[in-house]
């Protein structure tokens, strides 16, 4: 110990006749004198600064500019518009002709056409040269950067983010963590690639992992735990995921079912447990699974309580309440409770009528065939894809199938819509990986319908939404009363001065602050609620004012307007999608997704078709009851009859039984995914042995009468 204490820490003992050993205090190098810090649990947590890369702050990638952002326009010289107004000041004309002359190239060459060399050394500058600084021109990401950081405006900096992507970090290559924790490896792996695997994988690997008698003791419990945590993960079908997967990039049955495998992990008992359709996202084959796993929480003494429009998790319960019989005013009641077999077989239950069979989403008696035109992915191997490519047949219903994570969101997602996002609209998002994309020019719009709401604020609703209300304040200002008053359509909005309730600014409501408890919202005392100050409602059509129109529904509300053609076209394409209960002024932040997407679909509906649209919806179904499935079905169908293109991404095997032609991604989520596993008709599909989708395709398609 005095040993040790006079040498700082370092000690070389030598036995006589035997090995010198060198002992030391510290981590560290004794050639070098590098040290490393005293290894915890924190070291190897990028949320921790004992364990975050330094460079990136544990993010794993830094925003840094972007010469796709930048650069405006590849097929024309440096200084004749190929630099967008990022650079297009002369500040930078100087440094760019003194490099083109130092370098050689020509500066009326186009960008795109110089060598990968020359664009490299525009971007990015010279190496470093021995004494660490720069020779001559720094680069023009250099210079940006430069700009960025010594601004003082706020404006500015914003303004240039735009022309900024989130990079890959140098330091750690995405890792997040820093290199003396990156060193540390256990069964000849590190932290990261152990999390970087997916749990699948993960599980095999700490399976093979084994201890000697002495790390056994240290370390065997914690193997376990992690082996039973990453049991539970796969158990709720979510094996294709990798542990360092984002959690902004889960879907919501994903971030659900993550939550569950928690709570089983707990073994509480005694204990409520409410899932909102935790079947969303989740293939056919891994249903089973998560209702086994629902069922064990069950057994362990616990209530589970399920909101779900699954047919097969609705027959796999023990007691079943179904409400209606309709939606919106038309609902709120308990229309039959039971055991499955009883809601099947009462007569008021929509919902028992399809799980009886008495009412079925039909299937088409003759599906489109391919007209020969395709839109075809070449070489897409973004994520998980393995090189496909895939030609989609324009003109029909697509539906894009595959177990979760088998690549497919990447493919419709991330690579065809946004690459024809890019072709027609010149959106800056880019695509993920792929060679190049055939068949785009015989299309001349992509629209995503997805399921988020349709306005962010409670003055938004589905008559503005759906373009009703512009011709609804028109109709209004042109009665009698109105002319004689001198009223204009502005006069009937209640986002504007003059016609609105001035106490609650049109909103209906008001805000009463609770200070340290959230805000309460009240009736308003003056408007009573309907938005419009006295004197604009005393104007009437057929004895009804705007404000009477607005708390109606679109079925009552269509009669009434039916000869002004303008509004009853809209009107009617929103009764057509299964909508007719909604009030044309209800607060859109009130609206589920599927009332959301279907909102969408009408408004999509009552404008003039091209017939060359493509429609892109990932999982439509979600939050659908059968019967709002089959309305739904019968207006994408319509769409296809009018020559547009609608690709689907679903596991609802209603959706894929109906559809003209279905690409299976697979056979297996994660790595072991990304191939197509069988495409075709749903009965060619149907007869692959490979196809999960085929199976559960098969079963239904063999019930068909």
């Amino acid at each position: 110990a005095t040993a040790m204490k006079l040498a700082k820490g370092l000690v070389l003992v030598a036995v006589v006749g035997g090995e010198e050993t060198l002992y030391s205090e510290t981590l560290a190098c004794t050639e070098c004198g590098t040290s490393l810090p005293m290894l915890e649990p924190r070291s190897f947590s990028f949320n921790s600064k004992y364990g975050a890369c330094e460079s990136c702050q544990g993010l794993g990638s830094k925003w840094d500019f972007d010469p796709a952002k930048f650069v405006a326009d590849w097929s024309k010289p440096l200084l004749e518009g190929a630099l967008g107004p990022a650079l297009g000041s002369v500040y930078w004309k100087r440094p760019v002709a003194e490099l083109a002359a130092q370098a050689g190239f020509d500066l009326e060459v186009p960008l795109g056409e110089l060598p990968r060399r020359i664009q490299k050394l525009v971007f990015y500058g010279r190496q470093a040269n021995g004494n660490g600084r720069r020779g001559g021109f720094p680069g023009l990401v250099p210079l940006l950067r430069e700009n960025y950081e010594a601004s003082t405006s706020e404006g500015y900096r914003e303004w240039l983010t735009q022309y900024m992507s989130p990079a890959l970090c140098a330091a750690c290559q995405g890792k997040r963590l820093r290199p003396a924790s990156l060193a540390v490896q256990v069964g000849g792996r590190s932290i990261s690639e152990l999390t970087a695997a997916p749990i699948s994988r993960a599980r095999e690997v700490l399976e093979e992992l084994t201890l000697s008698g002495r790390e056994e003791k240290i370390a065997g419990r914690i193997v376990e735990e992690i082996r039973n945590r990453l049991d539970f993960l796969m158990a709720v079908g979510l094996g294709y995921l990798s542990l360092d997967r984002a959690a902004p990039t889960l879907s919501g049955g994903e971030g659900q079912r993550i939550r569950l495998a928690a709570q089983i992990g707990s073994q509480l008992r005694g204990v409520l447990y409410v899932l909102d359709e935790p079947s969303i996202g989740l293939h056919h084959r891994d249903n089973g699974r998560l209702l086994d796993t629902l069922k064990n929480l069950r057994d362990l003494g616990n209530t589970v309580l399920v909101v779900e429009h699954d047919q097969e998790t609705i027959q796999r319960a023990d007691y079943v309440v179904d409400l209606g019989p309709g939606a919106g005013r038309h609902g709120g009641r308990v229309v039959a409770t039971g055991t499955p077999e009883e809601i099947a077989a009462s007569p008021d239950s929509l919902t028992g009528q399809y799980l009886s069979g008495r009412r079925v989403v039909p299937i088409p008696d003759k599906r489109r065939k391919p007209a020969g035109q395709f839109i075809t992915v070449h070489e897409a191997h973004a994520n998980n894809l393995k090189n496909l490519t895939v030609s989609f047949p324009l003109g029909l219903l697509v539906v894009i199938t595959g177990v979760s994570g088998s690549g497919k969101s990447t493919l419709v997602n991330d690579i065809l819509y946004r690459a024809m996002a890019q072709k027609l609209y010149g959106a800056k998002e880019e695509p993920g990986a792929h060679g190049r994309i055939e068949g785009a020019e015989q299309l001349d719009k992509v629209i995503s319908i997805d399921q988020t709401p349709i306005g962010r604020t409670p003055r938004s609703n589905p008559a503005t939404y759906t373009g009703v209300f512009t011709p609804l304040r028109e109709l209004y200002a042109m009665l009698p009363e109105s002319r004689e008053r001198g009223y204009k359509p502005g006069r009937f909005s209640f986002n504007v001065r003059g016609g609105r309730c001035e106490a609650c600014q049109g909103d209906g409501e008001r805000r009463i602050e609770m200070n340290f408890l959230p805000d309460v919202y009240v009736t308003c005392d003056v408007c009573r609620g309907r938005r419009y100050n006295s004197e604009t409602l005393t104007v009437l059509y057929k004895g009804h004012s705007i404000a009477d129109l607005l708390e109606s529904t679109a079925t009552d509300v269509l009669p009434l307007l039916e000869n002004i053609p303008a509004i009853a076209q809209k009107l009617r394409t929103v009764v057509e999608v299964g909508l007719g209960y909604l009030h044309l002024g209800q607060s859109s932040t009130t609206l589920s997704g599927g009332e959301a997407q279907r909102i969408k679909l009408a408004r999509e509906l009552s404008r003039r078709q091209t017939g060359r649209t493509l429609y892109i919806l990932d999982e439509p179904t979600t939050g659908l009851h059968f019967d709002d499935i089959r309305k739904l079905l019968e207006v994408l169908h319509r769409f296809t009859a009018l020559g547009n293109t609608v690709i689907i991404i679903e596991h609802q095997m209603d959706v894929i039984k109906t559809a003209d032609w279905v690409i299976d991604l697979g056979p297996e989520g994660g790595e072991a995914g990304g191939r197509i596993v069988a495409e075709g008709t749903p009965e060619q599909v149907a007869r692959s042995p490979r196809s999960f989708t085929g199976k559960a395709l098969g079963d239904i398609l063999a019930r068909r009468t």
